[in-house]
């Protein structure tokens, strides 16, 4: 299978993930206006919520660390048939979901199927390998399954108020997992890009912005109060900002595939504070802080993260093009459109949400149709993948 969809586990999962990205937020904002119906299992609303944590966030995450644990260990994950396997449990998921008269338990049973599968496929090569360091990528991938099994209990009846607590603890998770692998690959990407030697990880500041990110994570899975969680997400913000401080920002401008990832990590310190701050302010919707980590964090560095692997891991050289540069710029623009919009005139909401959804479906669009071709073909070199 060498060269195709089915050589690297990125291939696939880029390739899903784009295309949903880009197909889901405008059949739901149809949704909302009654134009087509997704509610055969979960209500539009939640829908949405779900399939953008559980369906497109981990499908990111899946194929990120299929390929990172190949790379980690000196051992392939999953290729050929079973990668394509792995990748239609996935998408039959996504069906299943929105299909009227489907069993809920079978939806919730194919859905729920998915990351153990996963966990296993990058499980072995780590245990094998005693790669303890990365072991923190499997509790995250445990962590997000409990967090889809409270959606799922909800629905059936066995959980209440488990759809909202799911989605909230799979955001906080999804942000978790990026906090964790910002600090390992962020500094090295921008000091290799831009050659200034000053640039650095500060292990101490890294721990910090972890633990407290682990802590808003805990609070939300125990519903611990909202001081305490406020506590929890302030101490996150400023050791996730303060750590940031020493990767050289003010570097990456004349670089996309590094000033992307710069952006959207920004978010997680604006959506953490915003979280303070409608813990402060009832008035202000705790939406906006949900969206600056959703659209803004988990949006911008899933784009660029999905960008940079896909050249990288090709053979390729690490030169965003136009559409891709294009995408890049739209999908930040989404975040401010989200959430920066409606934080200064709560009026405009209705029309700021048809904007950033539009400006993220485009984003999303540009990066499925231009690298479509990256993930399907061959390696421009004689490497395997």
């Amino acid at each position: 299978m060498k060269g195709s969809l089915a050589a690297k586990g990125f291939r696939p999962f880029f390739l899903v993930a784009g295309a949903f990205a880009a197909a889901i937020v405008p059949i739901w904002l149809l949704a909302l206006a009654g134009v087509v119906r997704v509610d055969a299992y979960f209500e539009a609303t939640r829908w949405h919520a779900h399939e953008m944590v559980f369906g497109f966030g981990c499908a990111v995450i899946a194929g990120f660390l299929l390929t990172a644990a190949a790379n980690w260990t000196g051992r392939e994950t999953l290729t050929g048939a079973p990668l394509l396997g792995l990748a239609a449990l996935w998408c039959g998921a996504r069906i299943a979901l929105v299909t009227p008269g489907f069993p809920r338990w079978a939806a919730a049973v194919v859905d729920l199927a998915f990351l153990p599968a996963v966990a296993l496929a990058i499980g072995r090569p780590l245990v094998e390998k005693k790669q303890r360091r990365n072991y923190v990528m499997l509790a995250v991938l445990l962590a997000l399954w409990g967090a889809n099994a409270a959606t799922h209990l909800d629905v059936l009846g066995a959980g209440p108020d488990g759809s909202r607590r799911g989605v909230v603890l799979g955001v906080d998770l999804v942000v978790l997992l990026i906090v964790v692998v910002a600090g390992r690959i962020f500094p090295m990407f921008t000091r290799n890009a831009t050659g200034v030697a000053s640039i650095r990880s500060h292990p101490r500041l890294d721990a910090a912005a972890v633990g407290a990110m682990s802590l808003v994570t805990i609070a939300d899975a125990l519903a611990a109060g909202g001081a305490l969680t406020a506590l929890a997400c302030a101490a996150a913000a400023l050791f996730a900002a303060a750590r940031a401080v020493h990767w050289g920002t003010r570097h990456v401008w004349r670089d996309p595939l590094v000033w992307i990832l710069h952006v959207g990590y920004a978010w997680v310190p604006i959506g953490l504070a915003l979280r303070v701050a409608s813990y402060w302010t009832p008035s202000l919707p705790a939406s906006l802080a949900t969206h600056a980590l959703t659209v803004g964090a988990i949006g911008g560095v899933t784009l660029g993260m999905m960008a940079r692997v896909s050249l990288g891991h090709t053979g390729r050289l690490l030169v965003a093009g136009r559409p891709v540069f294009a995408a890049f710029v739209l999908v930040t623009a989404a975040a401010v459109a989200r959430v920066l919009v409606p934080l200064l005139d709560m009026g405009s909401y209705p029309t700021a949400l048809l904007v950033s959804g539009g400006l993220w479906a485009a984003s999303f669009a540009l990066f499925t149709v231009a690298y479509a071709g990256v993930l399907v073909r061959p390696r421009i070199d004689d490497r395997p993948g």
